[in-house]
């Protein structure tokens, strides 16, 4: 008997790509970057990730090619352990542990970090797990970020030489460094600074005293730079979102790559110079070609500062669906880890301000067959000035995107606090409709109408009915699975209403605290509602006998139904972390528990149909198989649950990499290998060349012998050359009599071709006979062109076909 998996917690998507620097392959096909606790590998061409390297425990700081295998990687972290990799493999090769260390200084106003820069000797050792014990401090009192810290190969001893600058002028300049980049192969080092210069540092390793000179072109801090790799061009970006390149170090010599998309945060070049690549802020790396054109874009899950419409689904492609850019919806893939598209629902330029008020994305859902989408967008300037609109989107199926429908200014006189759709799917009506419920008091009811006019059909949406209770601010509703009941909570009541006719029918009121999340059950408890209050209660009402079922005091943070069952989970707060239950409504018993699923707090969680239903050995985790429950923490990180382990969490295409992509093209490769199948298969495509193919698919003795006879017992490639080129050429004494004679007759019907045409026009004249047209048919007489040209399909030979 097997015994279950235990359920894990993994992420899933949505960790930062541009927390540390990425580095190129020594042949530029792939990108590898740090994100959270993993190393990603992505193909350079398709975009794609080809693999990922599992085995930290921590955040991921740093990654670096071996110098003497290319083929091998290092990652550093925070779970204090350096591991190399075999990135095209996906094997770990060697741990080594060493001690983090950091002093920390305190007095009365401020705390300071101090941190020191150590080399760190690796063992040599065949063991796999080994401990860095010989470190040796290089530098005391250091910046913390990596940025600022940078090697000189070249520099046999190590030497302490101070650059000082003062830290602000009479001018205003602001001379912190911010970043640092040293020239390849020159005495020269380059340096970034907040007020946007950049100073060239040069005979710093003589006796004299150093010198500079100054660039400028950013008009704020310079976030990184890099060298390219003969050192000609130096890069550098920041908040601009622009990527600069300056030719030989002079201020004229510079050239643009413009709009971006956001702060650059990293620059790096590939070792053979074709790529360079940036990250940025809104966690995507862009693979930029030597001519400053834009290769590829691996775009991860933007995170902002809030995600206020929480997590969404879109029914049509299972996306997760949530803010990404300033005033945008992000379409993110779960299974590709990839971005699908963007969605301006603002339509506003955003402008980089701080302490601009700008219209912030606040709401969205998405109708049950996702043809409707509505957002939400606000700007609020002060207290009382308030700016509000609705947007109803359609789904064009010729686009394969959302389209503007109707726009309705100031919904609500307050904030807009939830809005949700009906499913039409069992109704009879079948109308669409949507429910906002506001501050102001109100609940309102708004239905998809015809605004045809006699010039221009057309559809758009108008408020159908205002509810409210006793003036409360309205803070939730949703709909029943069947759509027949809406509920509505004011404050610390419940109202259930008809959606027919909109009549109150029954609430629900239970002390103390406002009701914070609302949600119907689903098929056999359908009867039940649940709501969960600021106080930390979980209330189950039963609509049939209009009284509450059972109560729980869980400090509930996030419900969410799972829309394929009966099952509702609820993530609770705790002094030392999250908890998960997860339970039917009509047992108030959780049949599963999960203590700690993350240190931090949940913001929003939401189920995802699976489009196969997951075979889950346990009885306890049942609940997984039809959906997977995903969840957002404070910090951004998509997590979820599942009970495989690392290695069957991985897709075939990620556990082995293509080895024939990576091997160089050589001439032998050219005549044996993938080119020469190619070529073949678009030969056996035409049909003029169906005879040679016949011979070239019998096969040659000698390339079997080549290709089967081990390399080490072969002659020299020059004795093989001139048998190999006559065994794939065709003898003329192979060729059959029948291709002998059509060869022959090529001339022949050259000289008859001139004749033809005259006879052709002659014989057509007299083949149009009036009285086809009155449907008497005489005999049918084959022309002189037709009877040569059936002579010659009779002599050619098909012996070739009994070969196939």
């Amino acid at each position: 008997m097997v015994a279950p998996q235990p359920l894990r917690v993994v992420r899933c998507g949505g960790s930062k790509l541009s927390g540390a620097r990425a580095a190129f392959s020594a042949d530029a096909k792939y990108l590898l970057c740090a994100s959270g606790d993993y190393v990603k590998v992505y193909s350079t061409a398709t975009e794609k990730c080809v693999h990922i390297l599992q085995g930290h425990t921590n955040l991921v700081t740093g990654i670096q090619l071996n110098p003497q295998n290319h083929m091998q990687l290092y990652s550093c972290s925070l779970d204090g352990t350096i591991k190399l990799w075999d990135f095209t493999d996906g094997i770990l090769i060697k741990v080594c542990k060493y001690f983090v260390l950091s002093q920390l200084f305190m007095d009365s106003r401020v705390v300071h970090y101090w941190f020191q820069l150590v080399s760190v000797k690796l063992p040599k050792t065949p063991d796999q797990e080994v401990e860095a014990k010989e470190l040796s401090l290089i530098l005391d009192d250091i910046g913390q970020w990596p940025k600022c810290t940078m090697f000189f190969f070249y520099i046999k001893c190590i030497n302490h030489i101070l650059f000082s600058l003062s830290a602000t002028s009479k001018k205003g300049a602001n001379n912190y460094f911010t970043c640092v980049a040293c020239h390849p192969k020159e005495d020269c080092i380059a340096s970034g600074h907040k007020d946007g210069k950049i100073r060239l540092w040069r005979n710093f390793n003589h006796k004299r005293e150093y010198t500079f000179s100054t660039l400028h072109w950013h008009h704020d801090v310079v976030m990184d730079l890099a060298f390219s790799v003969e050192g000609t061009s130096l890069l550098s970006g920041g908040v601009e979102s622009v990527l600069v390149q300056w030719r030989d170090g002079s201020d004229y010599k510079k050239e643009f790559l413009p709009r971006l998309g956001s702060t650059i945060e990293h620059i790096s070049a590939s070792p053979d110079g074709t790529f360079y690549c940036t990250s940025h802020t809104e966690n995507k790396i862009i693979i930029i070609h030597s001519s400053l054109s834009v290769s590829a874009v691996i775009q991860g899950l933007v995170k902002g500062s809030d995600v206020k419409t929480g997590l969404v689904v879109d029914p049509r492609t299972k996306a997760l669906v949530l803010n990404g850019k300033p005033g945008h919806l992000q379409f993110y893939c779960l299974q590709t880890d990839k971005q699908l598209y963007n969605l301006d629902i603002v339509q506003q330029e955003y402008i980089h301000q701080i302490g601009l008020n700008q219209v912030d994305l606040v709401k969205a859902a998405f109708s049950a067959q996702g043809n409707w989408l509505a957002t939400v967008e606000q700007r609020e300037e002060k207290e009382v000035e308030l700016e509000l609109q609705m947007k109803l989107w359609n789904y064009d199926e010729q686009t394969q995107s959302f389209t503007l429908n109707t726009r309705i200014n100031m919904p609500h006189e307050d904030h807009v606090t939830a809005l949700c759709f009906r499913d039409t799917d069992e109704l009879e009506d079948g109308t669409p409709t949507l429910v906002t419920a506001g501050n102001d008091g109100r609940f309102k009811v708004w239905v998809l109408v015809n605004d045809s006019d006699s010039e221009k059909p057309s559809m758009g949406w108008s408020c159908d009915f205002v509810g409210s209770y006793h003036n409360y601010p309205a803070t939730n509703c949703c709909f029943s699975e069947d759509g027949s009941l809406l509920a509505v909570s004011f404050e610390e009541t419940v109202t259930v209403w008809n959606s027919d006719t909109w009549d109150l029918i029954c609430t629900f009121c239970h002390p103390p605290g406002r009701i914070q999340n609302l949600c119907f059950g689903r098929l056999s408890c359908s009867k039940y509602l649940l709501g969960t209050t600021d106080c930390g209660f979980l209330c189950c009402w039963n609509l049939l006998s209009c009284a509450l079922e059972w109560s729980a005091q869980l400090n509930v943070m996030v419900l969410q139904p799972d829309p394929l069952s009966e099952n509702i989970a609820a993530v609770s707060r705790l002094l030392e972390g999250s908890d998960l239950f997860v339970f039917k409504p009509n047992e108030p018993r959780p049949f599963c528990i999960q203590r700690n699923v993350c240190r931090e707090r949940v913001q929003c969680a939401v189920f995802i149909p699976r489009d196969v239903p997951d075979s889950i050995g346990s009885e306890k985790h049942q609940w997984l198989s039809r959906s997977q429950l995903y969840f957002l923490t404070e910090t951004q990180d998509l997590l979820t649950f599942s009970t495989k382990s690392a290695e069957e969490r991985l897709t075939p295409s990620s556990r082995q990499l293509a080895v024939e992509e990576s091997l160089p093209m050589t001439p032998f490769s050219l005549l044996l290998g993938k080119h020469r199948h190619q070529q073949q298969s678009k030969e056996n495509a035409d049909l003029d060349t169906a005879v040679v193919q016949s011979h070239l698919a019998q096969g040659s003795p000698a390339v079997k012998e080549l290709l089967h006879t081990p390399a080490h017992v072969l002659p020299s490639a020059s004795f093989l050359c001139s048998i190999f080129i006559n065994s794939v050429l065709i003898s003329k004494e192979n060729k059959s009599a029948g291709e002998v004679v059509d060869v022959v007759e090529m001339d022949s019907e050259k000289a008859e071709d001139e004749s033809d045409e005259d006879l052709e026009l002659t014989e057509m004249e007299q083949d149009i006979n009036p009285t086809e047209f009155l449907g008497e048919i005489t005999e049918i007489k084959l022309s002189k062109s037709q009877e040569k040209q059936l002579r010659k399909i009779r002599r050619m030979d098909y012996s070739w076909v009994a070969a196939l």
